[in-house]
């Protein structure tokens, strides 16, 4: 049983999804975790994660505002202290064929997805430099890996994910930081499900394990890797897609 007692770890887009399951799961190992989302979207995950003994907090954040980020970071570690973990988890998607797709689309996802993920790294390393210890967590894609039609700017930012955490843990390794990326396949959340009838059957035709993954296979991964058991792994990406890509 991996134990996070002790350690405070702050989540993006954790109000549903992958991000409540990974938010739900460092609680249930102990963490005390900031779920952070947009307005009030966090709440009702963490009131769940309280429910079930878990000790958290919600934290309205749009991650694309460096501002509230930086206040985010700042008023947690005012409040316990540190700041242990980091899980980059917001995401969009904004899917067009590149002939098609718009300017707009393009940044949306790109701001989001990619440099809001710097943003909120950059805001925890001083304490966690300061603290010489940390986890930095992000949350990629199996697009990111292989590509996928239709997807360009969702690709390019996951991709670009891999890149900026491979750089990362050569810089900041020397200060007992790790930094890896979980790459989630076809997952079962609210995004899949709301597919034309058949298509997710068709894609887990394209899966060894014949099945869609679920948000507790990534938040089980992204735990174990904010845990002292993955201590000498850095610079790595774990990929959870069911043997879909390797």
């Amino acid at each position: 049983m991996l134990n996070l007692s002790g350690k405070v770890a702050l989540v993006t887009g954790a109000s549903r999804g992958i991000g409540a399951a990974i938010a739900q799961t460092l609680a249930a190992q102990g963490a005390t975790v900031v779920a952070a989302a947009r307005g009030s979207n966090a709440e009702s995950s963490v009131a769940d994660m309280i429910l079930k003994g878990g000790k958290a907090e919600a934290a309205s954040l749009d991650v694309t505002d460096q501002a509230a980020v930086d206040a985010v970071v700042s008023a947690t570690v005012q409040k316990h202290g540190r700041i242990d973990i980091l899980v980059n988890n917001a995401g969009i998607a904004r899917d067009q064929l590149m002939m098609r797709m718009k300017r707009a689309d393009w940044d949306a996802v790109i701001a989001t997805n990619l440099t809001a993920a710097y943003s909120c790294t950059q805001a925890v390393l001083r304490p966690m430099i300061k603290q010489r210890g940390g986890r930095i967590i992000t949350i990629s894609s199996v697009v990111g890996q292989m590509g996928n039609a239709g997807q360009v700017n969702y690709a390019a930012s996951k991709a670009g994910l891999i890149g900026m955490a491979k750089a990362l843990a050569r810089e900041v390794a020397s200060r007992g930081i790790t930094v890896n990326v979980v790459a989630p396949g076809l997952i079962d959340t609210d995004m899949t499900r709301a597919l034309a009838a058949g298509t997710s059957e068709t894609w887990a035709l394209q899966i060894p394990l014949g099945r869609l993954g679920t948000p507790e296979d990534v938040a089980n991964a992204v735990c174990f890797l904010a845990s002292e058991e993955a201590a000498y792994i850095t610079g790595q990406v774990i990929a959870v897609n069911g043997g879909m890509y390797t």
